[in-house]
């Protein structure tokens, strides 16, 4: 535990990890005194894309945890940043929230329901079989098929929610095209991330609550990772892996509590 509270950077997820819906973790509170008061740099970073950083950074608030919002990187950034770099002025179809539209507005990206380049998918509370259908004739018609992230689910208080991969999988099994998913487990998120931090991945850790994403992208980009017991995954569950975290906690809170008692037995 020495090495891990000697990290210079904390990436950590959201869902499960930090919050259930409108739920803080327990221990979230006292997980972001500790970064600051140790000085860590450190990023919130979803695979969700329906908030900007200004609604998450609002929502921690209304949870009581005050963080500025250059503190949160979205897997609707990823996209749209990896959007403008491949294809500059270009347009898209988009099914999803206002957090991904505003980002794909923001790099210049701009919305086009006729013959756009790019059909992007990412969560939405309006998916329907209008949009379905309009989406398949446009991958038919030569549109490329991005997805944010390729999560088949996302934690919720009640449960779960289907989530982008969920979505995405009729029009690509419809038109017989495969997605290429931005968010995690691909490691252009974690590369980003790190541009973000300013950090070098040996001195950063990953925290997440998901093998097939979030433990998977810190060993593919060769960061230390830790899963918290806290959201999707459990030890069960967890078996059925061939790979393994770094560390395995019941949650945030473990990493301040863990510190606080290696500081009393010195």
């Amino acid at each position: 535990m020495k090495r891990l509270r000697a990290k210079k950077a904390f990436i950590c997820d959201m869902d499960g990890v930090i919050y259930h819906g409108n739920k803080l973790l327990p221990g979230v509170k006292e997980f972001v005194s500790w970064l600051r008061d140790e000085e860590k740099k450190f990023l919130f970073l979803t695979n969700s894309s329906q908030r900007s950083p200004l609604e998450l950074q609002q929502k921690l608030s209304r949870l009581g945890v005050e963080v500025e919002k250059d503190h949160f990187y979205t897997s609707a950034l990823a996209t749209a940043g990896f959007l403008a770099g491949q294809n500059p002025g270009c347009t898209a179809f988009v099914i999803g929230e206002a957090g991904l539209i505003n980002a794909l507005y923001n790099e210049g990206i701009s919305m086009n329901d006729v013959n756009p380049d790019y059909v992007v998918v990412g969560e939405s509370k309006t998916y329907n079989m209008d949009m379905l259908e309009h989406a398949v004739n446009l991958v038919i018609g030569g549109a490329k098929l991005v997805g944010t992230n390729p999560d088949l689910t996302g934690p919720i208080e009640n449960g779960i929610s289907p989530a982008t991969g969920a979505l995405m999988a009729p029009i690509e099994l419809a038109t017989g095209n495969k997605a290429y998913y931005i968010g995690k487990p691909n490691p252009l998120m974690m590369r980003q991330a790190l541009k973000r931090l300013e950090t070098r991945r040996e001195d950063t850790v990953i925290v997440g609550d998901r093998m097939d994403t979030d433990i998977i992208s810190g060993i593919e980009s060769e960061i230390e990772t830790v899963l918290v017991l806290s959201g999707v995954t459990d030890e069960k569950e967890m078996k059925r892996f061939a790979y393994r975290p770094g560390y395995i906690l019941n949650g945030v809170c473990d990493i301040p509590v863990i510190k606080k008692k290696a500081d009393s037995a010195k």
